[in-house]
């Protein structure tokens, strides 16, 4: 599934786009519902039972919750929508932390318990939390309910952003589901999004990828420093650009077909905090867990401590919905710390009046220093890693591997730093006010579809020939 799903939305997506155009309006949910079935199945045949019980459960669920509020029954209101969360809970739990659960009494109590082994469904992370935004939009934000069953199953399984985001919130497409206006502008910008996440995606995170795996496949015993931070630095920008550049796939397939998903990334790595890392990394899951989790439980305008409990809850929770194992729920603990010590002992106004390469370099030896607690589950493993990184392995600062590497290496590293910046979408963007006539504006239409063609054949090029494919994200 995860090597060959791009190979087949490919073939897959023209069929679509032709049907989806050639029908009347009254029929394009239904295509996108059938398509996002079929290409579900193809990969997870039997999980789409699955994914349809959760269309059916919620949509029932949000027409309770709506009648209740209506009718001033706030207490079934209440108890449909939590009704609705432990469900849609219950079976995010029971698929993906099963095991973990089953595993941590074994290894507690001692005793010999068989795990359940069960497949993860891929992308059920992504819709079970979109499916409990709806009845908790209509319960906390009073919005109506979806009356036509078909319109919500398509905001359940719309397959551009069903396998691993951005989550988009009911109350976000609430309105596109039934009255978005397709056009052609919307089109070709959405093909411009899609082109722009395929690059990222199989020219920037695949080859720098390849380069990590080399590294972590090294004897961390005879590891030096600087192949470990070359190692790591190389994980956080694969992470980037494989998890950025399918979200601006899934913001560029939904544009073609009329819906606007919320931008999922914003150059995080040019944060000068952890705070600011935060609202710029994989926005979407900051706002559900802020939307439902912090405000509900008083965000921060409660005592201190309680703000400090709902900061490590969150956090806690964050690391745990990345993957049923110790080192997400550490990592989720340790931006939970960062974040608070930012908040509470100043570390944020001191940044502010340093000079910002300060906070850059700040922010960004913090999240590397993440990255590796997210990357390894054998905590002995990233201990050994960590060894590495400060030189407490005693395999010396660097030998010539480093600069054979640097060299190898080297130019990707720059394309990969400006990529991870606005720097070339500012400079472009200034030539082309510079220019600022329609002979400018011919040669910009010119060279933007020239330079998108270039990137799309290079990435199909790439699909056919390569063997090193991973979506690191479809496996939360």
């Amino acid at each position: 599934m995860i090597f060959s799903s791009l190979l087949f939305l490919f073939k897959f997506l023209p069929i679509v786009i032709i049907i989806y155009f050639a029908v009347p309006k009254f029929l394009r949910n239904f295509v996108l519902f059938a398509a996002s079935l079929i290409f579900y199945s193809w990969g997870e045949p039997i999980y789409v039972l699955l994914m349809l019980f959760s269309t059916v459960v919620d949509f029932v669920h949000g027409k309770l919750v709506y009648k209740f509020k209506t009718s001033n029954q706030p207490g079934k209101a209440k108890a449909a929508v939590i009704s609705s969360v432990v469900i849609n809970l219950g079976l995010l739990g029971f698929f993906k932390y099963a095991d973990f659960f089953i595993g941590s009494v074994s290894n507690i109590f001692g005793v010999d318990i068989q795990l359940l082994n069960i497949a993860l469904p891929i992308g059920i992370s992504f819709y079970t939390f979109q499916t409990m935004s709806y009845s908790l939009d209509i319960y906390m934000n009073n919005e109506k309910p979806q009356n036509n069953i078909i319109s919500f199953g398509t905001y359940v399984a719309l397959f551009p952003q069903l396998i691993a985001g951005p989550i988009v919130r009911y109350k976000d497409i609430a309105y596109e589901l039934t009255n978005r206006r397709e056009n052609i502008d919307d089109f070709f910008i959405g093909i411009r999004y899609f082109i722009c996440g395929l690059g990222k995606k199989v020219l920037l995170a695949n080859n720098i990828g390849l380069l990590w795996k080399n590294i972590k496949a090294m004897e961390y015993s005879q590891l030096n420093v600087c192949m470990a931070w070359i190692g790591i630095i190389a994980f956080a920008f694969q992470i980037y650009f494989d998890f950025s550049g399918y979200s601006d796939m899934a913001i560029g397939l939904g544009r073609m077909f009329g819906f606007k998903f919320p931008v999922n990334f914003n150059y995080p790595y040019i944060s000068k905090s952890i705070t600011e890392f935060w609202r710029r990394w994989h926005i979407s899951l900051g706002t559900w867990f802020r939307e439902y989790v912090y405000i509900p439980l008083g965000g921060n305008r409660v005592s201190s401590l309680k703000h400090i409990r709902n900061i490590m809850i969150v956090w806690f929770l964050t690391g745990f919905w990345h993957g049923a194992a110790y080192n997400f729920i550490l990592w989720g603990i340790y931006f939970g710390i960062i974040l608070i010590l930012e908040k509470k002992a100043g570390i944020l106004k001191q940044l502010e009046k340093l000079p910002s390469f300060v906070g850059h370099i700040y922010s960004i030896v913090l999240i590397l220093i993440g990255w590796v607690i997210f990357e390894f589950d054998n905590m002995q493993t990233m201990g050994q890693y960590f060894m590495a990184m400060f030189g407490l392995n005693g395999a010396g600062f660097g030998d010539m591997t480093v600069l054979y590497t640097l060299k190898e290496y080297g130019i990707l590293f720059i394309v990969l730093i400006l990529a991870a910046t606005p720097v070339p979408k500012l400079l472009v963007n200034r030539l082309w006010d510079k220019m600022g006539n329609t002979k400018a504006g011919f040669i910009r239409f010119v060279m933007e579809n020239a330079y998108n063609i270039c990137i799309l054949t290079l990435s199909t090029a790439y699909l056919v020939d390569a063997s090193y494919n991973p979506f690191l994200y479809f496996r939360f």
